[in-house]
């Protein structure tokens, strides 16, 4: 009982820090429309000024996610050196830090240039905090599981992050629903980054406290001779092959395009093109998670009963064919309702597709270089099209004048997740075993 209790225990802290992580860009990208105009102001001589407003805001999103290949490295090799429990409490800390700034941060008209500055810096620690999270929590995830049980254990890591969707939806209607829009300016914004700011002594208090799944120290002090032996003559103690850090990069691109445009830019994509209240599009997005949450743990059960590659590829094609005509029927007569069927068919698919590709991602690299591996291929897939996707997108509709051109950014990361699930070979079940293996303390 006691070990059960313990292990509960360290889900709930790697899931809790994750959604930490995750809950300040969910809240930044929820609050885009208040802060464009509070950091970047509105010039009424100049037309454009509102949607260049939104351009720069978003640009400021982005920003962030170039210190993230930066603190994935360092903090992966950290977590691969000193242990994931060290590297998770660590990046923690940090990510307090700059929620610290988001929550005080003084708005252009209170201090100029200045504000803008200061978020920025916000960003840039929040980028490196984030870029060690997704390869320590996920490690240290798959390394506590039970055999058997890695595609559910792996599962959390996504329901972390869809936790902190679903939060932020909801402080972000409560803020919508209550205050005016003066209220909202000039403070009420400033809550849902108040309340992670209250979440996080009790985050860093619970990674702090959890059992480790691995150190090098203890690696060379295990007792599992025939996976060492086995070790000793394949190459998992080192770098894996190239080919597996190009498939693992497919998967989080896919990964990337979902959070980024498809369920984080709802908002605004709703109130900017669809023109329909900020209000109910939030009560859509956070029905979209609830119903993510829900799926993705089963979808990560049924992994370890089925094969994973044919899951996959059967929640990545059906994401592929219906993004187009589903999105097409929302700007034919755009509505809540449309909005609502459309985003819950998508987060079906999208939800099958995140509940399996961790623990596969996961199990491509071997315990010693797990969470270095997993922060490389993840920061640089997301930085490439999940950091500026917002900017893309809203640049894309401003240059075409389509409402359409985040729907095509988003099948073509998809269908670049589908090519890389299909080339990815079934492992070897010597290989997972090695790659999975448990280094007791």
């Amino acid at each position: 009982m006691q070990g059960k209790s313990q292990s509960s225990r360290a889900i709930f802290a790697a899931v809790l820090g994750n959604a930490m992580e995750w809950f300040d860009f969910t809240v930044f990208a929820a609050m885009t429309p208040v802060i464009s105009k509070l950091f970047f102001p509105v010039n009424p001589s100049v037309p454009a000024s509102e949607l260049n407003g939104l351009l720069l805001t978003t640009a400021l999103f982005g920003a962030g996610f170039f210190m993230r290949p930066l603190g994935g490295v360092l903090l992966g090799m950290y977590g691969d050196r000193k242990g994931r429990k060290a590297a998770m409490t660590l990046g923690m800390t940090i990510m307090s830090i700059s929620i610290l700034i988001m929550t005080c941060a003084p708005t252009y008209a209170q201090a100029g240039v200045i504000a803008p500055v200061l978020i920025l810096i916000a960003r840039l620690m929040q980028g490196f905090s984030v870029g060690g999270e997704f390869g320590t929590s996920t490690a240290y995830l798959i390394e506590l599981a039970p055999p058997g049980r890695t595609g559910f254990f792996g599962s959390w890591q996504i329901s972390g992050q869809l936790m902190s969707t679903a939060l932020g939806a909801m402080l972000g209607l409560f803020v919508t629903q209550v205050f005016t829009p003066e209220q909202q300016a000039a403070w009420a914004w400033r809550i849902p980054f108040a309340v992670g700011l209250g979440l996080v002594p009790l985050t860093i208090y619970l990674r702090r406290t959890v059992v480790e799944t691995y150190s090098r120290e203890k690696e060379l002090a295990s007792t599992n001779h025939a996976a060492r032996a086995y070790t000793a003559k394949t190459r998992p103690a080192g770098l894996p092959n190239l080919s597996k850090y190009f498939i693992g990069m497919g998967m989080v691109v896919t990964s990337a395009v979902s959070f980024y445009v498809t369920f984080g830019y709802t908002v605004t994509y709703a109130k900017q093109v669809l023109r329909l209240p900020v209000s109910q599009s939030f009560i859509v997005q956070m029905v979209a998670a609830l119903v993510m949450l829900i799926v993705v743990p089963l979808a990560g059960a049924a992994s370890d009963r089925f094969n994973r590659k044919k899951l996959l590829l059967i929640s990545l094609a059906g994401y592929l064919i219906l993004m187009y005509p589903l999105y097409a029927w929302i700007n034919e007569a755009p509505s809540i309702a449309r909005l609502l069927v459309t985003q819950v068919i998508v987060a079906i698919f999208g939800a099958a597709f995140l509940g399996v590709y961790c623990s596969t991602l996961a199990e491509l690299y071997p315990v010693r270089s797990r969470a270095t591996s997993l922060a490389i291929v993840n920061n640089v897939a997301v930085l490439i099209f999940g950091g500026f996707a917002q900017f893309f997108v809203t640049w894309l509709m401003k240059l075409t004048g389509s409402p359409l051109a985040p729907v095509f950014y988003v099948m073509i990361g998809t269908a670049i997740g589908l090519v890389a699930v299909i080339f990815m070979k079934p492992q070897d079940e010597r290989q997972i075993a090695v790659n999975h293996v448990k280094v007791a303390g």
